[in-house]
This record gives structure tokens, sequence and C-alpha cells, in this order.
């Protein structure tokens, strides 16, 4: 079984210079990466949140992630706006933590959030609390995250790129070809 971070820098290589700018980050993608997988491995749900800005690729996600015709197990995955359909809408932590309390007694703590967009937006807040989610932030440095500029021409590119190699990672560990500590 193959090393996590070789076999990502060897499939970041191998797509050619497209991803070229992904390999001078893979530490930082490996470890947020890593940890994600970890918990779909441990069956945990998936929930999903976006910015606003995002909600496009919040859609590519969700009819992605499980195409019919991936021949692996289906992947546990929700966005916020589904569970519940008011949460543009919250604020403070007294409604953040009634939102993380009905999670709780949904999925028995087994959840984890993915977050894509900007660091000051708002949707972000309850991800934030939580050491174990998968966060993609725009515009501000934040622990256990992958971060990124959303000023950048080429972000949208950036982001299907990172959906296809967090996918691909995610074949890997299921079919075991690579090991995730």
């Amino acid at each position: 079984m193959q090393d996590f971070e070789k076999w990502t820098l060897d499939t970041i290589r191998s797509d050619g210079a497209s991803l070229s700018w992904l390999e001078e980050h893979r530490f930082e993608w490996t470890t947020v990466v890593e940890l994600a997988v970890s918990q779909i491995m441990e069956g945990k749900t998936i929930v999903l949140i976006t910015d606003r800005e995002r909600k496009w690729f919040e859609k590519y996600i969700l009819t992605s992630l499980n195409k019919l015709n991936t021949d692996r197990p289906i992947i546990p995955i929700v966005s916020i706006d589904s569970l519940y359909c008011h949460y543009e809408d919250i604020s403070g932590a007294k409604m953040i933590d009634m939102i993380d309390d009905m999670l709780s007694m949904s999925y028995k703590e087994d959840y984890f959030f993915w977050y894509i967009g900007k660091g000051e937006d708002k949707r972000v807040d309850i991800a934030k609390r939580k050491d174990t989610s998968f966060l993609w932030i725009f515009d501000e440095d934040f622990h256990n995250s992958f971060t990124m500029k959303s000023y950048d021409s080429l972000l949208d590119i950036k982001l299907l790129q990172l959906f296809n190699i967090f996918n691909l990672s995610l074949s890997a560990v299921l079919f075991g070809e690579v090991e995730v500590e």
C-alpha cells in the first residue's frame, strides 16, 4: 500500500503542468484531505457548506461525488441548506449552537463539515468551531485548512481540480491503494 503523500505527489505530477500550483501546497493539502478521508472511512457524513459565490460548486460536488457510474460505495453527503433551509439567516452563537445540537442528534456526532468559501463569510462560523472540519478557506489563514485567494483568476478551475484530486484520493483509499493515517 502506498503512502498518501507520495501518492498525492505522483497524482499531481501525472496531470502535467496544470497542477503545478498544487505541488507547492501539497503538504497543506494532504494534511486536510487525510483527515477528511479518514472520517469518511469511519462512516461519518459530510455536511457541505459554501459561501454564496460557490453555490454552483456545492451543486457540482453534490451531483458528482456519487455519480451513478462510480464503482465505489456511496459517500454520505448533505448540504447544510437541505438540513436547515434558513441557514442563510442564522446569526449569533446561540443559533449556531441550536443547529449544531440538531446535527448531533441527527448524526450522533458522526459528521463533519466541509466548508468552501471566504473566511469572513458567516456561513463558515459553525465549521470553524470543529477541529475535524474540512476547510477550503479563501483570503484567511486558519488552522487545519487549505487556503486559497478569492481574487485568483483561475480559482474556479483550481476548485474543480481540487475536487478531482479529492475524489481520486477517496477512491484510492476506499479501494486500498493508499493508506491514510
